[in-house]
């Protein structure tokens, strides 16, 4: 059993393929899954997918990269989805200094916001980051979001700072990066974090795992995520897939 946290389902690349995709994911023994939307076709998209297959979910919020475009309406809007009882929790949401189509100030708005909602409607939430580490660990601290806690989503961060977000009641989600031969981080995070506060995701279609690397990636794949770091922390496949499976069980409230 496997728990893929994290899948863009709803993304383009999976238009001609889906089922097929859907199936490998099944043969490889994934049970369940997440589908993330982040902008309002997307969103739309993983309402329709968690509400077309019994084992998958959605995530609802807005991405830090178009936290300009967010209006009012849109998030009243993910706060009414959040009473669906397929949304198991709300983001992605943080904040990415990579890409400067939305300036710092407005995606710090947009994340606190978003962080609010998710108090008001008792979800955890799911952190993007991207070159904003100290900006999210201060912003985490200050809105109290320890209070629903959540996924430190494809987690690109040091060992050091991912006991910090373990303390703040987040679990920490390797995606594809931990298998790559010179992905030292992900690696001492693996190595470093206790069994029962790690989850594992794809964020397919990108990051694939090696050997897939450079690829589309797909849930399926989910499985050498937890070989990976079965292989690191010198456990057995099977006690990995059943721990982050639980883990995510547990922090996405399904029974």
């Amino acid at each position: 059993m496997l728990f893929d946290t994290h899948a863009h389902l709803n993304a383009e690349q999976f238009n001609e393929d889906l089922e097929e995709v859907i199936s490998r994911a099944q043969e490889a023994g994934v049970t369940n899954m997440v589908v993330v939307g982040f902008d309002r076709p997307t969103i739309t998209r993983a309402m329709e997918l968690a509400e077309g297959y019994e084992f998958i979910y959605a995530c609802v919020g807005w991405h830090p990269v178009d936290a300009i475009d967010m209006t009012d309406e849109d998030l009243l809007w993910i706060e009414e989805l959040a009473a669906h009882p397929k949304v198991v929790a709300i983001g992605e949401m943080g904040l990415d200094y990579h890409w400067d189509k939305s300036p710092k100030d407005i995606q710090k708005e947009v994340f606190r916001k978003q962080i609010q909602l998710a108090k008001k409607v008792k979800l955890p939430i799911v952190i993007h980051n991207r070159e904003a580490t100290q900006d999210i660990v201060e912003i985490l601290k200050e809105e109290g979001a320890a209070e629903v806690g959540g996924i430190m989503h494809c987690f690109s961060g040091s060992a050091e700072t991912a006991k910090e977000c373990v303390n703040m009641n987040f679990y920490i989600s390797l995606g594809g990066p931990v298998t790559f031969k010179n992905a030292k981080k992900p690696k001492e995070v693996a190595a470093e974090i206790p069994i029962d506060k790690l989850l594992i995701e794809t964020d397919c279609p990108y990051l694939a795992p090696h050997p897939f690397r450079g690829k589309r990636n797909e849930p399926s794949y989910v499985k050498l995520v937890a070989e990976q770091i079965a292989e690191i922390k010198g456990l057995t496949y099977e006690e990995v897939a059943e721990a982050t499976t639980q883990n995510a069980k547990k922090c996405f409230a399904i029974n």
